[in-house]
């Protein structure tokens, strides 16, 4: 029960199973001592941007863990995301710098949604400032009205989803490692349009679970700790190995069997 199409929003079934977020977060406070095993990391900033119509209220559960494993995790600081509104894009990246300059270290960005999109294009803009890009459900890779989420962007945008300017840059991947978390039953975007193009320094990891309940899904959680653990400058792909070839999805598991 997936989207069929990389062009069409996910089904109706699939979009009426996103109230799985509730469960998830209930799993998120229930598993909390599970999660303390996850990989702890060196204390570098990590910059957290919600999703679409979402603050940083939405993302206080993963900075919360992000905390937990020895981050520096901050938020935004710029209320509902309403996508690339005038000022917007030039804000985010005056709050990239600032934590940038303020621990004298490169920044993670983890991005929720289309969080996750304007992850991408900071650290296009700014390398030098980034340690590396996650991103959860985020539709950079997709077709403009993939996702049951169009209307909402165009009236709280004001601009069409077809604006977005330089789409087939958007598809590249950033020149920072860059790892791509997505859910095949995601009830809001198409799947299909939130992996990445797979490089050296870019990967997609494939979860089980809503798009809604991403920044809060333990096994998400994870993942993300695993991704920010790594040293700096030795990064290296996702191991599905063990326990996790229980937890996460082959995400190449198609073209091995066309193969």
């Amino acid at each position: 029960m997936t989207a069929t199409s990389a062009a069409a929003p996910p089904s109706r079934r699939l979009l009426m199973l996103e109230w799985r977020a509730v469960a998830e977060l209930s799993a998120f406070f229930t598993m909390a001592p599970m999660l303390r095993m996850a990989p702890s990391g060196d204390g570098h900033p990590v910059l957290v941007l919600p999703g679409l119509s979402a603050s940083d209220a939405s993302t206080q559960p993963l900075r919360a863990f992000l905390r937990d494993r020895g981050y520096r995790a901050h938020g935004w600081k710029l209320g509902p995301n309403f996508g690339p509104r005038p000022g917007v894009e030039d804000q985010m990246q005056e709050r990239l710098a600032e934590l940038h300059e303020r621990y004298g270290r490169k920044v993670s960005i983890v991005g929720w949604s289309l969080g996750g999109v304007f992850a991408r294009e900071l650290a296009r803009r700014a390398p030098s400032q980034v340690r590396s890009v996650i991103t959860l459900g985020s539709p950079f890779a997709g077709e403009p009205r993939a996702s049951n989420a169009w209307r909402l962007y165009e009236m709280v945008s004001e601009r069409k989803v077809e604006d977005w300017p330089e789409r087939e840059r958007m598809r590249t991947p950033p020149p920072v490692p860059a790892s791509a978390i997505y859910s095949r039953t995601d009830g809001i975007v198409a799947w299909q349009g939130c992996r990445e193009r797979e490089s050296a320094t870019s990967e997609n990891i494939e979860v089980e679970g809503s798009h809604c309940g991403l920044g809060h899904n333990p096994v998400v959680l994870y993942a993300i700790a695993d991704r920010l653990a790594q040293p700096e400058g030795e990064w290296k792909p996702f191991r599905r190995e063990g326990l996790r070839r229980l937890l996460y999805l082959d995400p190449h598991r198609d073209v091995r069997k066309a193969a």
